[in-house]
This record gives C-alpha cells, structure tokens and sequence, in this order.
C-alpha cells in the first residue's frame, strides 16, 4: 500500500513540475510547400531583390514612359544634330536632332514588350505540346518531337533574317509571331522531360489508380510539379528575346521606324561611334542592363526551386 502511494506521489509531482523553456533550434518548423520554399530562399538573395528593382522600373517607364521623359522621341531638330549633352538633354541628340533620353525611355516600351509577348507565347505554346508530349507518349511523342527536331535545325537568327525579310511589316506583333514560330521547341523540350518524370512518381499513379481523369492528372498532379523548369527556362528566355528583337532591328529586319526601339537606336549609331559616341552608349548601356536583369532574376529563380541546388 505504501508503494502505492509513493508511486502516485511521484507521479503527481512530475505531472505538477513546470515544463522548461524549448531550446527554438529543437522545434520543427512548419511544413512549407514548393512556392514557400521557393520564396524563403529568394528572399534571402539579394540578387533577386536587384533584378525585380531593375525590372519593375522598366515595367514601369514601358507603361508610362511620360513619368521620367516628357520629350517627344518623335520630335527631331536637325540644329541639335549629334550634338552632346546639355541642360535638360542629359543624354544628348541622334544624327536626327532627336531627344537621346527620350527616345531611350520610349525604347524600352517595344523592346520590353517582344521580350513579354515572346515569351508567353512561346510558354504557352511549348508548354502544351511538350506537356502532350511526355504524358501521352506513342504517336503524340513521335510526332511532336519531330516537329521540335525540324525547328531546332534552324538558326533563329538567320531564320528571323530570312522570315523577316520576306514579311514586311516591322511591327512588334510580326517580329513576337517569329520568335514564337521558332522558340517554342525549348520549352517543349523542358515540358516534355518534367512531365515525364512528374508522370513516374507515386501519387500520379495513385490517382490513376482511383479512377482520376486524364484531364484532373494532368492539371491536379503534374503541372504543378512541372512548372518550375518551364519558369526558370522562361525567365532567362525572355532577356535572350530582348537581345534578339534588338539584332534583329540592328540588322534592318526587326521593328522599323517610326516604332522606337534600342535596337533602331544602336544600328543609327553604329556608323558615328567616333564622333558622337553618346548616340551608342545610352540605348546599348540600358539594353544590356535589361538583358542582364532578366537573367539575374532567372538565377535566382532556377536555384529557389531547384532542390538539388539548396
């Protein structure tokens, strides 16, 4: 009997001794899914806050290029033809007499805008037939992968020289339908592979086991796991396509005048580096900033969702 009553003594004094402080390092924390381990870790980069800084600015001034540049970039005065910086004309005149800052603002609207346009469609389009690709397989697999075989034979420069110039127009709906006819087959390439392998896990075959749809697999399961190769791959392209929108125009091919571009710009300046250099130094130095923002951000981008990479 006495045992008894120790035993529940002891008992009752473990049971009303205060639980001591937990050491924080010991808890686990809360499961996160793949956005918000992907968020955790870009936020911590400071290479992504720089990039989207950059980016949003230019998303901002190709809106409303009016905020920083109240010149028009149409408006030219052969007296100020190629002359240099001055009060109110930071950046100088062209060979035309017209507004260098102007005209390098305005710029980023059409340029930013194939880059944009570009890659949605290439995206969209890639992202569908490669997705069709790796989940049906057979014929579709075959023949789709052909077709991207066909295109990936074609140098997209020398096919835009060649489709461009044949095309007339100069537009930035002409030059974005090029870059989407022969850019899609990277990103089917990259659907085609995560669908595949998003395809083989356990819980893809779960569902297909409990009677799941093609349709509620394919939306439900593997999109959501296959998204983020196509994000990363997408995000570096869509640099890549501002670059090429801005050889293309250089080359005589893309946008045409009366459209303002940095590539129009660049090729204007080229013949009068020596004695007007500041004609090719401001839209060739917020080219390449832009090109360089998007992939920076594409970087970062591709080591946040990249498991292998944390």
């Amino acid at each position: 009997m006495s045992d008894l009553t120790d035993s529940s003594s002891l008992v009752n004094a473990v049971s009303s001794t205060p639980a001591g402080p937990v050491d924080p390092t010991q808890q686990r924390e809360k499961a996160r899914s793949l956005t918000g381990d992907a968020w955790h870790d870009l936020s911590r980069k400071p290479l992504f806050y720089v990039s989207s800084l950059v980016i949003l600015f230019l998303v901002v001034i190709s809106i409303w290029p009016g905020l920083i540049a109240g010149t028009d970039p149409l408006s030219c005065n052969l007296i100020n033809s190629q002359n240099g910086p001055t009060s109110g004309h930071p950046f100088g005149f062209d060979q035309q007499g017209c507004d260098v800052y102007s005209r390098t603002v305005h710029g980023a609207r059409d340029s930013v805008a194939v880059g944009v346009l570009a890659t949605l469609g290439t995206t969209i389009l890639g992202g569908i037939l490669g997705g069709l690709a790796g989940f049906f397989g057979g014929v579709w697999d075959a023949l789709i992968t052909m077709l991207s075989n066909i295109f990936f034979g074609i140098p997209i420069l020398l096919g835009g020289v060649v489709f461009l110039s044949v095309v007339k127009g100069g537009s930035v709906t002409t030059v974005c339908a090029f870059i989407v006819l022969l850019g899609w087959p990277q990103i089917a390439r990259i659907a085609r592979g995560a669908v595949i392998t998003a395809k083989q896990q356990d819980y893809v075959q779960a569902a297909k086991a409990l009677g799941a749809s093609n349709s509620r697999i394919m939306l439900r399961h593997i999109m959501p796991n296959a998204l983020a190769p196509i994000i990363v791959v997408a995000t570096i392209a869509l640099g890549t396509y501002i670059s090429l929108e801005a050889t293309l125009s250089y080359l005589g091919v893309g946008l045409k005048p009366p459209a303002v571009s940095w590539g129009i710009d660049i090729s204007a300046a080229s013949g009068q580096i020596r004695n007007a250099p500041h004609m090719l130094l401001f839209p060739a130095g917020a080219l390449s900033i832009t090109v360089l923002a998007f992939i920076m951000l594409g970087d970062a981008v591709r080591d946040a969702l990249d498991p292998k990479l944390r």
